[in-house]
Order: C-alpha cells, then sequence, then structure tokens
C-alpha cells in the first residue's frame, strides 16, 4: 500500500485564505495528500499569501528563502505559493526564487489537482487566470464529511471587488465581485452544522454586497443571513468584511430582527476626512458612514463596532488627521485596525508624492492611543455582565476554556473541554485589553 502523501500549508492574511486553506486540502485529498503539522514533514508545501499588508511580497520571498535548504535536503519536495501574493506576482516568483514549482492565484484552486499532476510530472506549474468557471462549482466538499469540526468555521459567500479604492490590491487579485449560489453557501452551512458547527461566520471581500441567485432572484446578505437563521442547529451568523456603500436596509433590520446574527459589525471607514475619503475613492463622506452608524445603533442599541483607518494617505494634512481622531472620538470603536499608508503597485494611489515615514508614524501613535482608550472602556464596561459565552477550546491552564462572547471578545473561563461547541452563561469578573475573564454564571 502506498503511502500517502503530506501538504503542509501555511496561511498568511485574513480569514478568506483561512477559508481557501481548507479548500485546497479537500482539492488535494483527491491526489492522495493529507495534511502535515509540520513543513519538514511535507511532501507538497503550500504558501497561501496576502497582498495587503506593507511588503508582503518580500516575507513571502524571506520564507521562501528559509525553505530554500529543506528543498535542498528533501529534492523531491515540492513548494507552492498561492493566494494574492502569486496573482500579483506571477512568474517573477518562479524567476527570483527557482525553488518554486507551483504557483497558483486565488480564482484557480480548484486547477490544484491538474497542477500537482504536472509537477510530478517533473513540470513546473503556474495558473494565475480569472477563469471563466467558478472554481467553487469544482472545490470538493471538505474532506471526512462526517468528521467533527471546531464549534465555529468561516464560510466564503463573495469573492472580488468592484469598488477601486485607490489604496486596494484586491480588485486587481481577487477580481470583479462574484456571490456564489445561495442553495450552495445554505447546503455547504448544513454539512458544518452536521459536524459540530454552532457559528459560522460568512466572508466575503465586500460581503455586504452579496447577490447570489436564490429561490426567486438574486438574493441579498440580509435575505442570505435570514435564511441561515432557519437551520436547526446553527447557533450564531456573522459577516465581514462590510463596505459602508453596501449597508442597506434590509441588512441593518437584520440586526433589529435576526437573534442568531450577533451584535457585532465591522465597517471600516478609512478616514474622517471629506478630501481624504475622495482621494482614497471610497464614494462616501464621514457624515454618510456617521449616519449608517446612528442607524445601526438604532436597530441594535447594544452593538459593537470595528473599523479600519490608514493614516498617511498621500495629501493627507494635519487638518485631515485630526477629523479621524473627531469620527473616533464620536464612534467609539470596540476595536479597530490602523495602519501606515504603504504603496501598492499598480494601484491609484501608487504614484502620488508620500508623506514622510516620520509623521505617519506620529499620528499612528497618536491614534492608536485613542482606539485603545476606547477599546479598554468598551472592555471595562463588561465587568459584572452576564454574556452568553460560546465555548470553543481549552485554554492554557488545566481546567480552563476559551469561547467568544457576542462581541467577539476572547472569554477565558473554567469549563470542562466536553463543553466545547455550547453556549453558556458567563459573569465577566475581569477585562484586559483584549480578553474577559468569567466564571459560570
Amino acid at each position: 500500500m502506498t503511502a500517502p502523501k503530506k501538504l503542509f500549508i501555511k496561511t498568511y492574511g485574513c480569514q478568506m485564505n483561512v477559508y481557501d486553506s481548507e479548500r485546497m486540502a479537500g482539492a488535494l485529498a483527491a491526489s492522495g495528500y493529507e495534511t502535515a503539522e509540520r513543513p519538514e514533514d511535507a511532501d507538497l508545501i503550500l504558501l497561501n499569501t496576502c497582498h495587503i499588508r506593507e511588503k508582503a511580497a518580500e516575507k513571502v520571498y524571506s520564507e521562501l528563502g528559509r525553505l530554500k535548504p529543506l528543498k535542498a535536503a528533501k529534492p523531491d519536495l515540492k513548494i507552492g505559493v498561492a493566494g494574492c501574493v502569486a496573482q500579483a506576482e506571477g512568474e517573477e516568483i518562479m524567476r527570483r526564487q527557482p525553488a518554486v514549482d507551483l504557483v497558483v492565484g486565488p480564482q484557480a484552486y480548484h486547477r490544484l489537482p491538474q497542477m500537482e499532476a504536472t509537477l510530478r510530472e517533473g513540470g513546473r506549474a503556474i495558473d494565475t487566470d480569472f477563469p471563466e468557471e467558478d472554481k467553487f462549482d469544482h472545490l470538493p466538499a471538505a474532506r471526512g464529511p462526517k468528521a467533527r469540526r471546531a464549534p465555529t468555521a468561516f464560510l466564503t459567500v463573495q469573492e472580488g471587488c468592484d469598488k477601486f479604492c485607490a489604496f486596494c490590491v484586491v480588485p486587481y487579485t481577487r477580481g470583479a465581485e462574484v456571490s456564489r449560489p445561495a442553495s450552495r453557501i445554505l447546503s455547504e452551512a448544513r454539512d458544518l452544522v452536521e459536524r459540530g458547527v454552532v457559528e459560522i461566520t460568512l466572508l466575503g471581500q465586500n460581503v455586504n454586497a452579496y447577490h447570489g441567485q436564490g429561490q426567486g432572484g438574486p438574493w441579498s446578505l440580509a435575505r442570505l443571513i435570514r435564511e441561515l437563521a432557519g437551520i436547526d442547529g446553527l447557533k450564531r451568523i456573522r459577516f465581514t468584511t462590510s463596505h459602508p456603500n453596501d449597508m442597506g436596509d434590509d441588512l441593518i433590520a437584520a440586526h433589529a430582527e435576526v437573534d442568531k446574527l450577533m451584535p457585532y459589525l465591522h465597517l471600516p471607514v478609512q478616514s474622517g476626512s471629506d478630501r481624504v475619503l475622495k482621494a482614497m475613492n471610497r464614494k462616501h463622506t464621514a457624515a454618510q458612514y456617521l449616519d449608517i452608524l446612528a442607524r445601526i445603533r438604532a436597530a441594535r442599541p447594544d452593538i459593537a463596532l470595528s473599523g479600519d483607518f490608514i493614516v498617511g494617505f498621500p495629501g493627507e494634512t494635519e487638518e485631515d488627521f485630526r477629523a479621524t481622531l473627531d469620527l473616533c472620538e464620536k464612534v467609539r470603536y470596540a476595536q479597530a485596525y490602523s495602519f501606515k499608508y504603504s504603496a501598492r503597485p499598480g494601484t491609484r494611489a501608487a504614484g502620488r508624492d508620500d508623506i514622510p515615514e516620520e509623521v505617519k508614524s506620529e499620528r499612528l501613535a497618536r491614534l492608536q492611543a485613542v482606539l485603545a482608550r476606547h477599546q479598554a472602556e468598551f472592555q471595562q464596561a463588561m465587568v459584572g455582565r452576564t454574556l452568553p459565552v460560546l465555548l470553543e477550546k481549552p485554554g492554557r491552564m488545566p481546567g480552563q476554556m476559551v469561547g467568544r462572547s457576542p462581541y467577539l471578545q476572547a472569554v477565558h473561563m473554567k469549563a470542562g473541554q466536553d463543553q466545547a461547541g455550547q453556549i453558556v452563561q458567563a459573569r465577566i469578573v475581569s477585562a484586559e485589553p483584549n480578553s474577559l475573564a468569567a466564571e459560570l454564571a
């Protein structure tokens, strides 16, 4: 009997890449691959890359450099680069790093078995096309249909972006907005629930732009959420990442009316300055963004808000930056992500005059101080409250479990491992910047 081949996938970046890595593993299972825990044990190593953050490509090349000695010691080892860096760099990856055997873009994962067969025949394989066929039509179902899953799972419902923000590479690496048919999403969700999943996070580059075909015509994300809420055993629904311009009334209403939809919304704004927002091609103003948040809070008063910010965008003045600080004071985010602007080749802003690095760093420090203060206030406000906590996995201490609150906070508490997947009532006894401590209520 032939020993199974081993596959090791290192995943960078967002939750969509986590989901994609699972599907790539499923696609290669048909070629006889099982998952390896370490790269040293693998016959095929895939780096599933992200191109959003600064120097993303250089980090991938650095990782490939670390893998080069492993391949020298194990000549039959195959190395592949997948994801957005693969899409952006293409053949340049193979030219710059000859140890790479395979390069595959995000829309061609379903072709991995054919590409792997090319490797076995001694060739190299590259596919960074945007194929006409939908990869989800060809990717197999997750391996082991009856295998138990962790209580939470990601489920991609939409990919790509048509917004063309001036700083963003996503339209170039993921392509135009495409939504999966509702029936396939519902089927995959039911399968996840049958295998122990009780919370599903719906994923998309612009997830609230979802317009997949459903019964009676295209469905909105709100319609999809309402249908998912009807699945017995599914207890929690989340979605990310959203664009303000796609936050329709029906989705706001769903936050008020669908109990399974968690009171947490990640809605990036990037800047509080209308002048900068226009330069970013965001197609909304700060006032319009705040109006959306006001309507969401009216529908779901306990909602926790999260956001993204870029500081030091080309042309940003001190007055522009102070407008961002003012917006943060008005919103008081429960959580937020903030970064210094860095140019991405091929994007609209890439050729514009940059702001000095020391100015960016100083502004980022000021913004993060404000955001950290608001997050600490939100965390501290949890102390003394009783929250439903979904227990997910063992903690670092014996007899401890880690779960998630409705607001996506990590919660540490005493509980048995056999309680994984259960939602328990927990009284919050203390708060840290990024987690809560609780005891059974």
